[in-house]
């Protein structure tokens, strides 16, 4: 009797078409089947991952959701008797914190198949190189050439960003997400820089605004933090080729602190066919594959072999070694159980304080009550 199972992964070439050429690749191996669905970016970052596991055998997640998941108890753990050699040379291969993204309560959820973080993109046709300094950021912005993705939750990912990049990052654990001081003034230096742009990027996810940047009749030369996505780095992809590098630092300071992002591949607790489930999961995170056929066919891999290949690098003009740097000095967000409906509702407030409607004083302390609470009662 053939195997057939079902994964759900996000609507984009970089999240759905390498999933399904490994599959191809497994099937002919196996003889296992599998189909997979997509969903948007959006609902990606904020759709119960336990829906999804009551209809699907897989399902690729961002590491966030581990509490509420472990919480749910709707995902098989990975770290599985027999295999711990193959795990130790997957956390050994993990690109930054990716790998350990997942761990939770001495459990491992997901494994990286994607690595990311938010980077810098700019348009190399015209500036050259990726921007050092923030301070030259926004000499660009005051003259409208910049960009920056503000829709829920990415003005939080930003917030996150140069909280983190200071050297104050936001607390995973409570009662504060942040110092009232440093949450005031993080908010205002992305305050300005949200009023030099183009109020329609508050309705824009990173790949809004990467499409806009590609396009034949952009205006768009640097957006400082975005996620990256490497179709866009490859000749051809879109009118204009997109860079990316390291993202624009204070001074001196090296390229630290940029939210984590990226994908892992989880396993559902109600699959009825476990070890298959299982054996795919070890071979799609794995560095052969995912520098092989992974990276080949459109992904962003999560494993340090594809990162470092010369041919891989020399597709993308460079991709992975220019933003290496900021993703191996990434921070981890927050993952308790009870996070998820925070994310979106911290979101909603820096953008009312981005827009005017709230001050930066009160916005950070109704993001601290909420943060406080997100752990005592899950919202």
């Amino acid at each position: 009797m053939s195997i057939k199972l079902q994964g759900m992964t996000w609507s984009h070439p970089r999240g759905y078409d390498p999933m399904v050429a490994v599959s191809a690749t497994w099937k002919e191996r196996t003889g296992v089947e599998i189909a997979w669905d997509k969903r948007s970016l959006q609902d990606f970052e904020s759709y119960p991952v336990e829906d999804l596991a009551a209809r699907y055998d897989f399902i690729v997640i961002d590491h966030p959701h581990v509490g509420q998941i472990t919480h749910e108890k709707c995902l098989l753990p990975l770290d599985v008797p027999g295999r711990e050699a193959e795990r130790a040379a997957l956390r050994a291969g993990s690109v930054g914190k990716s790998y350990d993204s997942y761990t939770w309560q001495g459990r491992q959820w997901a494994f990286p198949i994607d690595a990311a973080a938010q980077v810098q993109a700019y348009r190399p046709d015209r500036l050259g190189r990726a921007v050092r300094r923030w301070d030259d950021v926004m000499a660009l912005a005051r003259q409208g050439r910049v960009a920056i993705p503000l829709r829920p939750p990415h003005s939080l990912m930003s917030f996150y960003t140069l909280a983190a990049h200071i050297g104050e990052p936001c607390h995973d654990a409570g009662p504060l997400l942040i110092g009232p001081a440093t949450g005031v003034a993080v908010l205002e230096r992305l305050r300005t820089l949200a009023a030099l742009v183009d109020p329609r990027n508050f309705e824009q996810d990173p790949i809004a605004v990467l499409e806009d940047m590609a396009a034949a009749d952009a205006g768009i030369d640097c957006v400082p933090l975005t996620y990256g996505y490497v179709p866009y780095a490859r000749d051809g992809f879109r009118a204009h080729r997109v860079g990316f590098g390291d993202i624009p630092v204070d001074g001196d300071l090296p390229p630290r602190g940029s939210a984590l992002g990226g994908t892992g591949i989880a396993v559902s607790a109600r699959t009825q066919h476990p070890q298959a489930a299982l054996d795919f999961a070890y071979f799609i995170a794995s560095g052969a594959v995912q520098e092989g056929i992974f990276a080949r066919s459109g992904g962003q891999p999560g494993h340090d072999l594809a990162w470092r290949d010369a041919g891989i690098n020399a597709d993308t003009h460079d991709f992975y070694r220019d933003t290496r740097a900021t993703l191996e000095a990434a921070w981890v967000r927050p993952r308790h159980d009870g996070y998820m409906p925070f994310q979106h509702a911290a979101s909603e407030l820096i953008n009312d304080a981005l827009l005017d409607r709230a001050s930066a004083s009160a916005c950070v302390s109704e993001l601290n009550r909420l943060f406080a609470a997100s752990q005592e009662s899950g919202l």
